[in-house]
């Protein structure tokens, strides 16, 4: 880790120059030192306080005035000492690691480090090599030592946010102490009235004591480097937003934004941060004053200056997304006042050159306005979105789609179409595809599918539109959508030629490099998923492309990172798709012909080594239980995969196969294992389909196999020697036989014997993780 940087940081340096500058003007020397601070300067552009506006005429704007120039100096906070940065940086790296005996002891030390660190948080903060380790801190702390850190932080917020290493530790501490606001409010609220309060600062004080500091301010951090980013953290935090969701962690951080992490350290999402927290009332009229005090002073231009700005774009889409979605805007209480919708949107938008007309026609195909486009194609109102609709994108919905900025926006409206409107929207569509096609915007062409299942619309002419901008061929359809341009390339790619031991003369070559997935590759896999889903000729569409594949070119599919998401989803079993879903797995797996491809690479065992082939053969285990139809394809792929044990066990996927198929209990007590599939079968398919009961199986009342018989001797034997039993007690409610009674008690029998008789229930995963313990029985 670098050490610090010592040259001319802070202010103390500067006066240092300026008064070596004045004594050089005075002796007449030339200007050569101030051309170099002002390079010097400039290579820094959070140092700057005019931020420049790109697209316009002029070079720049002053966002702030020459008279609050001295506000907006960032005090020095001094230099950690070598000793104490070798401490610090070692501390860090033992926090990095994370490799504690016990909880204790890591809280010991964290308590000794926050010791040492004791009046030098401000330094550790603004240091490049040790704010990694206050980042660290926070992300270990307890609730009241991030209240301790409120406390250490508090009168410097306003420049804190402004550092380009402490800005990276207060959006931290917001993020990692929203939580507990969450939890103290609810505590609050459980809290019996005849106890005494402590006194203790609540976390809610000291966010809007955070807030008191930065009044005044929040125009000026709109545009700052690294303020606005902080700032859209403080604004997410305070409106209760899900702070795990992918819509706001691409709001609050960019792609290369490093990621603190601590080895071991637990930080899957939370119920706190994956849904919309509870907040106090205070920080609800804390953003209503945040985005007033804003627009009181912005004027319309430079709000609208705002929607092309690289970094004021993201904070204004905040704000006016925070706007629209608050319930007095909705219900128009708070129309006299001045918002910013009706700052960037001023009159009627129905009217040819009228400036809300300009104004979103200028935006419609910015690569940075569009953005804020589509913040408000989703959040307006009803009648200000009819207005944009009937103005802006009715009238020229097809050749909007094919533009690659504006098509973002027409999405968006897309989403919030009625069923008359999108059917109109199809018609305008339909002889744009072959276009969009070639063009790979097929996010449209999935919106426009997604949205017809939505408003239940004909997909009919859609469906046929797009087999044709596609070649209307079955056998090449899949690959088109999959942007798979060279088949053959994806084959040597998955199965490696080996060299021939006898061939001396040429020297032994590595493998092609896996091929890196490209854009149109992701959203042609996405397409057809969507397709899948969607009852009728889209998804016939895909599973005829399916079956129309040779078995080789599905196994490359299935091996591919893009391409085997389309297997898994067409194997998902629904209500209507047994059928198909047989004739693929027999086309893909067990196919009549074998060519020598499929004898190199038997199908099975190459989807049980590879990392993403076996995702499909997880996929396989649900598809081929659920109905009980296809449950001898379940035993017979468990059978080959038992076949080759031993190179299963030596790899880490294979395992993992070996893990979820639950292949030891299979090799020795069948009959359990075939209750135990089924019963998890049952479980997910409840799940996934909760308008099916568990225990209802389509085809349940075909003549099965004795395989068939085994999975429902769970069900028989709950009838205490009944010959049959249904959930309702009704007897015999299928009308069976007298010879599949006898076959079904037999089978229970059989099941009870092999099990040793000591349950009368169906097994569950607990109880095979009992018997099968130590021997990878366990299924997950």
């Amino acid at each position: 880790m670098p050490r610090e940087n010592k040259a001319k940081r802070g202010r103390r340096e500067e006066k240092k120059e300026e008064k070596a500058l004045k004594r050089k003007r005075e002796k007449g020397e030339d200007d050569t030192p101030r051309q170099k601070k002002q390079k010097s300067q400039d290579e820094d552009p959070a140092e700057n306080d005019d931020v420049k506006i790109t697209g316009l005429d002029n070079d720049y704007i002053p966002l702030v005035d020459e008279a609050d120039t001295a506000a907006t100096e960032r005090p020095f906070y001094g230099m950690l000492e070598d000793e104490e940065q070798e401490y610090f940086r070692h501390a860090d790296e033992l926090l990095e690691l994370n490799d504690f005996p016990s909880e204790e002891e890591r809280s010991l030390f964290l308590e000794n480090v926050y010791r040492e660190a004791d009046g030098k948080e401000l330094k550790i903060a603004c240091s490049q090599s040790c704010s990694r380790l206050m980042e660290r801190l926070i992300l270990l702390s307890s609730a009241e030592q991030k209240k301790k850190l409120f406390e250490k932080f508090a009168g410097n917020f306003a420049h804190l946010v402004q550092h380009r290493f402490a800005s990276h530790c207060c959006e931290t501490l917001f993020i990692q102490s929203a939580p507990v606001v969450t939890e103290e409010l609810i505590a609050d609220s459980k809290k019996n009235k005849d106890v005494e309060e402590k006194d203790v600062v609540s976390m809610e004080t000291l966010f809007l004591q955070t807030l008191d500091e930065l009044e005044g301010k929040m125009t000026f951090l709109l545009t700052d480097r690294f303020a606005s980013h902080t700032l859209r953290v403080l604004l997410v935090v305070l409106s209760g937003r899900a702070l795990e969701q992918a819509s706001t962690r691409s709001l609050l951080q960019s792609k290369k934004k490093e990621k603190i992490s601590i080895t071991g350290l637990d930080t899957s999402p939370t119920e706190l941060t994956l849904s919309k927290r509870s907040v106090p009332s205070s920080f609800h009229f804390a953003v209503e004053k945040i985005i007033s005090d804003t627009i009181a002073t912005m004027d319309t231009s430079f709000i609208r200056i705002l929607a092309t700005h690289p970094t004021g774009n993201p904070t204004l889409q905040l704000l006016l997304e925070l706007e629209l979605s608050n319930p007095n805007t909705k219900k128009g209480t708070n129309a006299a006042e001045k918002t910013i919708i009706s700052a960037l949107l001023p009159d009627n938008i129905e009217e040819e050159g009228s400036e809300s007309a300009t104004f979103v026609n200028g935006i419609l195909y910015d690569a940075i306005g569009s953005r804020l486009l589509e913040t408000i194609c989703t959040f307006a109102p009803g009648k200000l979105f009819k207005s944009l609709y009937r103005s802006t994108f009715k009238s020229r919905l097809g050749a909007l789609a094919r533009n690659e900025i504006s098509s973002y926006p027409t999405i968006r409206v897309l989403n919030r179409l009625s069923k008359e409107d999108l059917e109109e929207a199809i018609e305008q569509i339909i002889p744009q595809l072959e276009g969009l096609v070639q063009r790979s915007r097929t996010t449209v062409i999935k919106t426009l599918f997604e949205r017809c299942a939505a408003r239940g619309a004909d997909t009919t002419a859609l469906t046929a539109a797009l087999a044709t901008a596609y070649g209307s061929d079955p056998s090449t359809i899949i690959l088109k959508i999959a942007s798979i341009d060279d088949l053959s390339s994806l084959l040597s790619t998955v199965f490696p030629t080996a060299p021939s031991p006898t061939d001396d003369s040429k020297p032994p070559t590595r493998p092609a490099p896996p091929l890196k997935p490209s854009p149109p590759q992701l959203h042609g896999s996405l397409l057809a998923q969507a397709l899948l889903s969607i009852p009728g000729p889209p998804s016939e569409l895909i599973q005829t492309g399916l079956l129309a594949l040779p078995s080789e070119t599905l196994l490359a599919l299935s091996l591919y990172a893009t391409t085997t998401h389309i297997l898994q989803s067409a194997l998902q079993p629904t209500s209507n798709n047994t059928p198909f879903r047989r004739k693929l797995i027999h086309a893909f797996l067990f196919p009549s012909s074998s060519t020598t491809t499929q004898q190199r690479h038997p199908t099975i065992q190459t989807l049980a080594l590879s990392p993403t082939g076996s995702h499909v053969l997880n996929t396989l285990l649900l598809s081929t239980s659920t109905p009980s139809a296809l449950f001898s394809l379940t035993e017979r792929i468990a059978t080959t995969l038992t076949t080759s044990e031993h190179l299963l066990r030596d790899s880490f996927s294979g395992r993992i196969v070996w893990r979820n198929w639950s292949l030891d209990l299979f090799k020795r007590r069948r009959g359990e294992w075939v209750n135990t599939i089924k019963a998890h079968a049952s479980s997910l398919a409840s799940v996934q389909q909760p308008s099916v009961p568990a225990h209802v199986e389509p085809e349940d009342g075909e003549l099965g196999e004795k395989k068939k018989d085994k999975g429902k001797a769970g069900k028989d034997k709950k009838g205490k020697g009944k010959p049959e039993h249904n959930p309702k007690g009704k007897a015999n409610p299928e009308g069976k036989s007298a010879i599949q009674l006898a076959r079904e008690k037999f089978a229970a029998a059989k099941a009870e014997k092999l099990a040793g008789g000591s349950s009368n229930s169906r097994p569950s995963f607990k109880n095979v993780g009992a018997k099968g313990r130590g021997t990878g029985a366990n299924a997950t």
